[in-house]
């Protein structure tokens, strides 16, 4: 049974920095692709970052240039270090992770796997 399992969520002040986790386990040897979501209250959910089985990355140009997405494979986990952070980069945080297919954050529209999220909050 895939699980993932966010944490690393905090309180900071704006130009800041956090480390966003997820631990992810149940994967097979298949072809993954996994990524960062967020969501703020009241808005859609925004897909941020995406890294597949051979490294590749993309990013919402929303978070270009300030965030990075990276994963120890032999540990299973996904990272989301994000720096210069906003009070609009306040959200829920939430990993996912699906097998196969695009994995991009303009193209990947479907994402069988999600983490229950951590909270970021940025002020001010």
């Amino acid at each position: 049974q895939v699980q993932l399992v966010e944490s690393g969520g905090d309180s900071v002040q704006a130009g800041g920095s956090l480390r966003l986790s997820c631990a992810a386990s149940g994967f097979n040897n298949r072809d993954t692709c996994m990524g960062w979501f967020r969501q703020a209250p009241g808005e859609g959910r925004e897909a941020i970052a995406t890294i597949d089985s051979r490294g590749h990355t993309s990013y919402a140009d929303s978070v270009k240039g300030r965030f990075s997405i990276s994963k120890d494979n032999a540990k299973s986990y996904l990272f989301l270090q994000m720096n210069t952070l906003t009070p609009e980069d306040t959200a829920m945080y939430y990993c996912a992770a699906d097998y196969g297919g695009p994995c991009d954050t303009r193209t990947r529209t479907w994402w069988n796997y999600w983490g229950q999220g951590t909270q970021v909050t940025v002020s001010s």
